[in-house]
């Protein structure tokens, strides 16, 4: 039995607060479950990405009452968490305040009044929203009130049993260095918890609930993406809609009542607020099966088709019916058609398009940048994850852009300038704005997909991961990579040269300590961010016809998987889906040595 382990338990049955997780501890430490003890209080949870999230239970490494209390406050004169970090570094944050919403998830409610009780014991004005809201309205009312900073009590599309604590710094947008780094430290400066009363936070006077003119803004907001240059019926076609057990439906309608449709059906099993999602095993769209209940009841209604959103509705996906056969869009073909909407709607605006500039990760698909070379709009990519999207974004906006678009392959779309993040239901509405114009036209989204493929070539994606445990393989893996070629050797790099018949084109590493972008002569060194993680990414082409690809490998900071994301194109369908399945298997076979290495595959 480990000492450090029996200390680790000691220590967080000294300090929390929660009378039920810490009799689950007790429990579990009397019965020796030590296994689960380890599991549960050998690491604590990071403050990484955007904030926390993890499985809701008693431990260290998990989300609880403890943590929640710890990553918030900030007690004189021992100054930690993130109360004390905005208010040391936002100018005036106790004056302007901070939003905190939340989902409906288990515990929810309290984690946010838990939050909000923090700042309050800190004479910080809080905007605590009333009510279950979706993830964007916490950007929007950090922005439309100039709040110091947003927390969003969310998981996400995660499963049931998890969790998350969402932060906005005060640009509205999910955080990022130095701040993300920063928040870390001082949460882990001192984590004697301050326990406050949260069930008397909506009494005090700096708690202010502005939920109803912040959800009137908001939509006001979204009714600036009203198609105002495509003409169509809100009546002409049939949608169904799933909100995937979450909080959505309100807002989703009321989206689809701004942009003059007739509403849509629900799926009424997922149309409201469960914590459980009894008919999902994971709550996201884009799972296989996410979508089946929905497509059920479109064919029952005779819907042409399903839109959905994921539980706190900051993603969006969507089917259609092709002659009796469903079709899933991909995040990267949801992104191509509104990158087009939005460029057609720029357009006929006749502003300079020179000043048109949109974002996506560098994961995602190059359709966008390919459309951009021949319409003479500008395309900027960036790091994974909107932090980065909405970040840039604000930069371009800075230097005399209009960024009106933005996207990542993980079908999550930011529309407009109020909202620098995702948006399910702003996606929502611009997609049923335009499956009705095409309708009007006399066609469909499918079919406008493939005239887009005919104009700016055809793009296809396979992405996927493989599973390794283990992070010394992990690590083996990407030497290997690194020193099996000759890409690069006249700046002292041995990366491949080639992928199956495939020549390898540019190399990419935004991996810290790794840094290096063949394109970039004379420095080599990328312009984009380096990442703490594995990531590289590959271009390469055939010697043969126009087929080519861009492959990204990198490690997950969640999970234990090494990811990829591999899109080929070029003008013949068949030739780039076949190419494909050929890299896939040389990245498997070659380059990660799956079967020698022991890799699992989903």
């Amino acid at each position: 039995m480990s000492a450090l382990l029996e200390d680790l338990v000691k220590e967080w049955l000294r300090l929390d607060p929660n009378e039920s997780t810490r009799k689950d501890v007790e429990h579990l430490w009397n019965n020796n479950a030590i296994d689960e003890m380890e599991r549960r209080m050998r690491t604590r949870i990071e403050f990484g990405t955007a904030g926390l999230r993890g499985k809701m239970e008693a431990g260290w490494s998990r989300m609880n009452d403890l943590i929640v209390i710890q990553a918030s406050q900030a007690a004189n004169p021992l100054q930690q968490g993130l109360c004390a970090y905005v208010l040391k570094h936002v100018e005036n944050a106790a004056t302007r305040g901070v939003v905190v919403g939340h989902d409906h998830r288990h515990n929810s409610e309290r984690w946010a009044q838990l939050t909000a009780a923090a700042f309050i014991a800190n004479n910080a004005k809080v905007y605590l929203h009333n009510g279950l809201v979706h993830t964007p309205m916490v950007p929007f009312s950090v922005k439309a009130l100039n709040a110091a900073c947003g927390v969003m009590i969310t998981a996400s599309h995660n499963p049931k049993q998890d969790n998350g604590y969402k932060v906005y710094w005060e640009n509205a947008v999910q955080i990022i260095g130095p701040h993300d780094v920063g928040i870390a430290q001082s949460i882990m400066q001192h984590l004697e918890p301050r326990v406050h009363d949260a069930s008397q936070v909506i009494e005090s006077g700096l708690c202010i609930d502005c939920t109803e003119e912040m959800k009137e803004g908001y939509f006001r907001s979204l009714s600036n993406l009203r198609a105002k240059t495509f003409s169509f019926d809100g009546a002409s076609l049939a949608f169904v809609n799933t909100s995937m057990h979450g909080v959505g439906d309100p807002f989703t309608s009321k989206a689809f009542e701004i942009a003059g449709f007739t509403p849509y059906t629900p799926v009424k099993e997922q149309q409201h607020p469960d914590p459980e999602f009894p008919t999902v095993k994971f709550p996201n769209p884009e799972e296989k099966g996410a979508l089946d209940l929905a497509i059920a009841t479109a064919n029952t209604k005779g819907a042409s088709y399903v839109l959905a959103q994921d539980p706190d509705a900051d993603r969006f996906s969507a089917a259609e019916n092709c002659d009796g056969k469903w079709v899933t869009f991909t995040g990267d073909q949801l992104g191509t058609l509104f990158a087009y909407h939005v460029f057609e709607t720029y357009k006929a605006s006749s502003k300079p398009i020179g000043k048109l500039v949109m974002v996506a990760s560098t994961v995602s698909s190059k359709m966008i940048e390919a459309m951009a070379q021949i319409e003479g709009f500008r395309f900027v990519d960036c790091l994974t994850g909107f932090k980065f999207i909405g970040n840039t974004a604000l930069d371009l906006v800075q230097a005399g852009y209009e960024v009106p678009f933005g996207y990542e392959e993980a079908i999550g779309y930011m529309f407009g300038s109020e909202i620098r993040d995702k948006d399910g239901v702003a996606a929502t509405m611009v997609f049923a704005q335009l499956a009705a114009s095409l309708r009007a036209r006399g066609t469909t989204v499918s079919a406008h997909l493939q005239e887009l493929y005919r104009r700016y070539g055809y793009f296809e994606t396979s992405n996927s991961y493989f599973i390794c445990t283990e992070p010394l393989v992990i690590e083996n893996i990407f030497r290997k990579i690194r020193s099996s070629g000759d890409m690069g050797s006249s700046q002292g790099f041995s990366y491949p040269s080639s992928i199956g018949r495939l020549q390898i084109q540019s190399v990419v590493d935004l991996t810290e300590g790794h840094g290096y972008d063949s394109t970039n002569a004379p420095t080599y060194q990328p312009k984009l961010p380096l990442s703490l993680g594995h990531m590289i990414q590959f271009r390469a082409s055939s010697d043969s016809d126009d087929s080519r690809i861009v492959l990204t490998i990198r490690t997950s900071g969640t999970e234990p998987k090494i990811k990829y994301y591999l899109e080929g194109s070029g003008s013949n369908r068949q030739v780039v889906h076949s190419l494909l399945g050929g890299v896939v298997d040389v990245l498997a076979e070659d380059w990660m040595n799956a079967a020698e290495n022991g890799l699992g595959r989903p």
